[in-house]
């Protein structure tokens, strides 16, 4: 029966997603299929993307609107959906989940549930884009002023080994499954790690490594390396939530939002047809030429169906409170990805945006060897932090465009394990240098 009544709810959010263009041109009927959004025309679209992307099309990044597709899931996680969603629960207070195994813990959103922002969340939380582990290896990002018209004046070239994660809960491709037996001894919902920084040259070997646990009153740990004092420093949760030095990008927005989930408060906005990026036509993906590189333009851009939630940091004693004063998350509900995100200031100004460019395909690159999968699946060929306060972006390319590891995204492929997660591997591809 649950079966039956996901495919019916799948089968209405494609016919929704199919009929985002509609609804679009019906708000604005001179954007459609076959046209380019410059600052020219930018005006077309204030109403169909956030704050933060109106910002950048205005300061010079170009939008090709295309027509819309779907996506489907990875048919595993489809039917771990099906097979475990319908024991997952909200806790009593509302604020963490119970009885979640794998797949989407909330498939059936309602609107009209006065705990659906807390429901996307978690949804977002545990998603199809990767469920068990991934590894993405060598990328670059760069570092510029948002220069529209003019030519790329770039900052800071940053250069990766390893952006790597692995999924203790929620396993739907690769053995343990669906969960790692260390989660009964850790409680850790998952491992992140990046490391080593290979350039710039004075930040080389770097590397931080991030544990989330399923405990909602247990903040994440994390430590860093540092290669000239060979010392590994724990850090202060906060910091999280903070950019550093000539880049924009913070570990909380390295993939979408992603801060612990119990530390905000969530609010439902409503859900609105808008404009994402998530068939990009290039990977790897390319440098805007019209806003000094701060982005990846021309790239596609269609309808597509999304929730809107605001989210705040909460300030009690189990959470390290934000900088920001708010998020605003725009989750497309049918890839369950923020395309873009808009963070705000203290006073209510907004002050960043990331915006992520996702391609849906069988491998991330045209001609891969070894990352080819079964069906298609979404990888995120580039994402921007921007920002809009002092005119400054972190543009990343996923895969980075001159590295000696072409394909880049491995997801689901045991590329990974736990030993991957130590300090001991990092501090070991530090002084090996890859």
């Amino acid at each position: 029966m649950l079966r039956k009544v996901l495919r019916m709810a799948m089968l209405g959010l494609g016919m929704s997603i199919l009929a985002a263009s509609m609804a679009i041109a019906k708000a604005n009927a001179q954007v459609k299929p076959g046209d380019v959004i410059t600052p020219e025309n930018a005006a077309k679209v204030q109403s169909l993307v956030s704050p933060g992307v109106y910002y950048m099309v205005q300061h010079g990044m170009q939008m090709n609107i295309v027509p819309t597709e779907r996506v489907e899931w990875p048919p595993p996680y489809m039917d771990a959906t099906e097979k475990y969603s319908s024991q997952v629960s909200l806790t009593a207070d509302h604020r963490s989940m119970i009885g979640y195994v794998a797949g989407q813990p909330f498939p059936l959103i309602d609107a009209n549930d006065p705990y659906v922002a807390e429901k996307i969340i978690w949804n977002n939380v545990f998603r199809p884009i990767q469920s068990d582990d991934y590894d993405l290896r060598y990328f670059d990002c760069q570092s510029e002023y948002i220069r529209p018209g003019k030519e790329q004046q770039i900052i800071d070239n940053i250069e990766v080994g390893h952006y790597a994660g692995y999924n203790l809960v929620g396993r739907t491709e690769v053995e343990p499954l669906p969960v790692d037996p260390d989660f009964k001894k850790t409680g850790r919902f998952w491992l992140f790690a990046l490391y080593p920084v290979l350039a710039p040259q004075d930040a080389r070997g770097m590397g931080i490594i991030r544990f989330r646990y399923a405990d909602p009153k247990r903040g994440d740990d994390s430590w860093d390396w540092n290669p000239g004092s060979r010392r590994v420093r724990r850090l202060n949760e906060s910091i999280l939530s903070t950019a550093t030095g000539a880049q924009t990008f913070d570990p909380d927005h390295y993939s979408g939002f992603n801060p612990k989930t119990e530390q905000y408060d969530h609010k439902f906005l409503g859900e609105k047809e808008l404009l994402a990026s998530v068939h990009a036509a290039h990977s790897p993906e390319v440098t805007c030429a019209t806003d000094g590189g701060a982005s990846a333009c021309p790239e596609n851009w269609e309808a597509r169906h999304m929730y809107i939630v605001e989210a705040t940091p909460r300030r009690d004693a189990n959470s390290p409170g934000a900088l920001d004063k708010k998020t605003i998350v725009y989750l497309d509900s049918e890839v369950w990805f923020e395309p873009y995100i808009d963070t705000y200031d203290q006073s209510g100004q907004l002050w960043r945006t990331h915006i992520y460019w996702l391609a849906y395909r069988d491998r991330p690159v045209p001609d891969a060897r070894i990352a080819i999968y079964p069906f298609k699946r979404d990888f995120v060929v580039g994402a921007a932090s921007i920002d809009t306060q002092g005119n400054f972006s972190t543009m990343c390319y996923l895969p980075g465009r001159n590295t000696p590891e072409h394909e880049c995204w491995y997801i689901n492929q045991g590329a990974v394990d736990k030993e991957f997660f130590t300090v001991r591997a990092m501090e070991a591809a530090s002084l090996s240098g890859h």
